[in-house]
């Protein structure tokens, strides 16, 4: 063994060593607790059998409140040193809502303020949550594997120190032994808590299966939404622009029709006008039809669309991306407009003057990346614009990642599950 070799299990052991003493005390979180009412009970209730009550009580609700945090932050320690990511499989709080009656509703009940649902609301999701059983398993199941496993390498530490502070050659050799046992099974004794954590804090199939029907729900519901919003919004269009238009050029040509035999100037002059009308009402049309669905989209693809937006666009922008990319239509139309709403949000909101979109394909789908350099500081507000398309996004199973620091730049990041054409 070459010292390359050496230093980097030394190296190894010694994180090892760290993280199975992170470990080790939060596996041992709960099971102090109960130690130190034990203690407690015994201290103080010589004689009286009454005292053992709040004692025992004490337990039991410290467990409850102990467990969510405890299981958080094994998901995170996993996540950070294995990259595997366990999702937490917790109820999610549906929105509260103003009734017409003045009442607050949040799901389970009706409040007179908002602050009253959303507390109601919150304990009533906390004491239902069937993941509160999974993670007070978890809490009993941790100590005896995790925790026990864990403790080797600092057991091993204290055997070592203890043993060789003792003049006895017998003591000594214990020590020996204790550093053997943690230098060799420091780099490895962490490592259970993640099959561990993987197999009892993932959440259940059922709960799954309940949380992916919840979401389908409610992206069927946004669906519907928009899709009758859209409906109105070319409904008022047609009915207040290019409507009115027609029927102005309709009565236009009525009166040049009265007007030929006695006034043919003032015939002509009205002729002249319903061509003007007839003309506009054209590129009114040809604006809603724009807005519906861009005909450069369906012609040319989603590439030759976004370059066209960003030669529209007031910013200076740059477009990259793979000539030859062709979506299914949905998917095109939902990219185009997701990349419209963030320039438009870099002009109107940020303040931007440069934007760079980059379109590629990764492994599952699509990729669109719209970056700028304005002030940064993009917020996911409930019913904004970015809550609104992570909704649309969602519709495709699609993704919405944000970065946006304060004082910029902001990069936005959608990504859409497809085949390419």
């Amino acid at each position: 063994m070459n010292t390359r070799q050496v230093t980097s299990w030394a190296a190894s052991a010694g994180v090892g060593l760290a993280r199975a003493c992170v470990v080790l005390i939060l596996s041992m979180v709960v099971p102090a607790v109960w130690a130190a009412t034990v203690a407690l009970g015994i201290r103080w209730g010589a004689g009286n059998p009454w005292s053992w009550l709040p004692v025992v009580l004490v337990a039991p609700v410290a467990t409850l409140v102990l467990s969510r945090p405890v299981c958080r932050t094994f998901r995170a320690l996993v996540a950070r040193w294995t990259d595997t990511v366990i999702a937490p499989g917790y109820r999610q709080a549906p929105p509260v809502v103003l009734m017409s009656t003045g009442y607050w509703w949040n799901g389970f009940s009706y409040e007179r303020t908002s602050r009253d649902a959303r507390l109601d609301q919150r304990w009533r999701l906390r004491w239902n949550d069937p993941a509160n059983w999974r993670d007070l398993r978890f809490t009993v199941i941790v100590p005896l594997t995790v925790g026990l496993l864990a403790a080797l390498p600092p057991t091993g530490v204290a055997a070592a120190v203890i043993g060789m502070a003792q003049p006895s050659l017998p003591a000594r050799l214990i020590g020996l032994l204790g550093l053997a046992v943690a230098i060799g099974t420091a780099p490895y004794a962490w490592r259970c808590v993640e099959p561990v954590a993987v197999r009892f804090l993932r959440a259940s199939a059922a709960m799954e299966l309940a949380e992916r029907v919840d979401e389908l729900t409610a992206q069927r519901a946004d669906a519907t939404i928009a899709q009758a919003a859209e409906i109105r919004r070319i409904e008022r269009d047609l009915h207040d622009g290019a409507q009115a238009r027609l029927v102005g050029l309709g009565l236009s040509l009525a009166t040049a029709e009265k007007l030929m035999e006695t006034d043919p100037e003032a015939a002509r002059a009205l002729m002249r006008e319903a061509r003007a009308g007839a003309a506009t009402s054209l590129t009114e049309l040809r604006e809603l039809v724009k807005g519906i669905n861009p005909p450069v989209l369906n012609d040319r693809g989603l590439v030759d669309a976004v370059r066209a937006l960003a030669l529209d666009s007031p910013l200076e922008v740059t477009v990259s991306a793979e000539e030859r990319l062709r979506l299914d239509p949905p998917i095109e139309s939902a990219a185009y407009f997701g990349t419209a709403e963030l320039l438009t949000n870099a002009v109107k909101h940020a303040r931007a003057t440069r934007a760079r979109v980059s379109l590629a394909r990764d492994d599952t789908g699509i990729v669109v990346t719209v970056e700028d350099d304005g002030r940064g500081g993009a917020d996911e507000r409930p019913g904004g614009g970015l809550a609104g398309l992570r909704r649309r996004l969602a519709v495709f199973d699609g993704t919405l990642d944000i970065t946006s620091p304060a004082g910029g730049p902001t990069c936005v990041r959608m990504a859409v599950p497809c085949e390419s054409l």
